[in-house]
């Protein structure tokens, strides 16, 4: 294995550096958080149609650039810096490798290249409260999590040669905006009782969706509600739903670990030029022995957290490698909220006031964490996969 990166990996990085330090600064942020759709949509436009982030993941084939994974996770650790508001990891983390995974191949070829330009944004939608467990990252993903045949989530019937959904699902990252949805959805009753995924178009008729209120407003969720939508199965009857959700979450974990490790890192860099230039009894608070320790502190738990992102970003890449997304994201997840809350700490009474930019930060972490955390419950499912713990044991309680 090669630490090292690429010069092509590293120019991914400087490209992203240069263009989100001069078009996303913090008041550009919260003011493409207070538009309808809560993204940038003009950044989108040149990240995704100018410079192929959409597709950077994607063969070549279906008119990607045909990077890995790695690649996208250093583009993620970017725009995790600035806090980006884009459609990137809703469209390419959770919904392009389930199109990939499942779908046929006429759904691969009229929707895979839309998304390499940037053209179509997607969202993946889960009923409830379980966009978690239904990545697999913090339990088991093949229970009733998208209804189980009772009342609640979304269910799927036959009508004629269609299907039809019912039901509602919260908390859909980018579900307001994004023009196709992928809905997960349980059907066959108690008699062949199963999940699977549906294309839903995003002006069928009876969705309505609406965006809701958000702790983190960079990271826009909505509610939809389908009532008897007309929908498209993705893939087959017999597809591996549960296991291509999990592929899915391992790499979603990996690019939200490396997002992560980006806001924390730039978190502690705003830190440490405000304690250098903020003074008190006469010299600046970052000459005190105490804060040096607190930001050395941050500082290792950050670069910690880099390597574990790295590093799972590279197992992905490699055919039968090892899922550590979960755990990467675990580091990472608790990496930005350590950081972030220095940041608040060490900044003062201005720190503590609602409005300051400590508090984007802070919210992503605390919004992060309970949409696809807690933290011991992403080490405890990763513990059970490693058998780490007798059979029965509890863990992560």
């Amino acid at each position: 294995m090669d630490a090292r990166f690429t010069e092509e990996q590293q120019e991914i990085r400087r490209t992203l550096r240069a263009l989100t330090t001069e078009r996303c600064t913090p008041d550009d942020v919260k003011a493409a958080t207070r538009t309808p759709s809560g993204q940038d949509r003009p950044l989108w436009a040149t990240l995704g149609a100018e410079l192929g982030l959409a597709g950077l993941a994607l063969s070549e084939e279906h008119g990607g650039v045909g990077a890995t994974v790695t690649e996208l996770a250093l583009a993620e650790e970017e725009l995790g810096r600035v806090l980006a508001p884009t459609p990137l990891f809703a469209t390419s983390g959770l919904a392009t490798p389930l199109i990939t995974a499942l779908g046929s191949e006429e759904q691969q070829a009229a929707l895979l290249p839309r998304i390499a330009d940037g053209s179509l944004t997607a969202a993946l939608a889960v009923p409830g409260t379980g966009l978690a467990t239904a990545l697999g990252l913090v339990a088991d993903n093949a229970g009733d999590w998208a209804g189980g045949g009772r009342a609640g989530g979304v269910q799927a019937t036959r009508r004629g040669d269609g299907w039809r959904l019912y039901g509602q699902a919260g908390q859909v990252l980018d579900g307001h905006s994004a023009k196709l949805l992928l809905v997960a959805a349980h059907t066959g009753g108690f008699v062949r009782s199963r999940t699977l995924l549906f294309l839903v178009r995003d002006d069928a008729h009876g969705l309505v969706r609406t965006r809701q209120t958000s702790l983190d407003e960079t990271r826009p969720q909505a509610r939809l509600e389908l009532r008897y939508v007309a929908a498209e199965l993705l893939g087959g009857e017999d597809a591996d739903v549960a296991g291509a959700l999990a592929a899915t979450g391992d790499t979603a974990a990996t690019l939200l670990a490396a997002e992560a490790v980006g806001a924390a890192d730039r978190a502690l860099e705003r830190t440490v030029e405000h304690v250098k230039a903020r003074e008190q009894f006469g010299r600046p608070i970052g000459s005190f022995q105490a804060v040096k320790h607190r930001l050395a502190d941050v500082y290792v738990q950050v670069q910690a957290a880099r390597s574990a992102a790295y590093y799972a970003a590279w197992a992905a890449g490699v055919r039968g490698g090892e899922r550590v997304g979960g755990l990467a994201l675990a580091q990472g997840l608790e990496a930005l909220r350590t950081a972030a809350a220095e940041a608040v700490q060490l900044h003062g009474g201005i720190g503590f006031t609602w409005e300051h930019d400590a508090h984007l930060y802070l919210k992503r972490a605390t919004g992060d964490e309970l949409l696809f955390g807690p933290v011991h419950l992403l080490r405890a499912r990763a513990a059970r996969a490693a058998d780490l713990f007798a059979p029965g044991a509890e863990v992560g309680v």
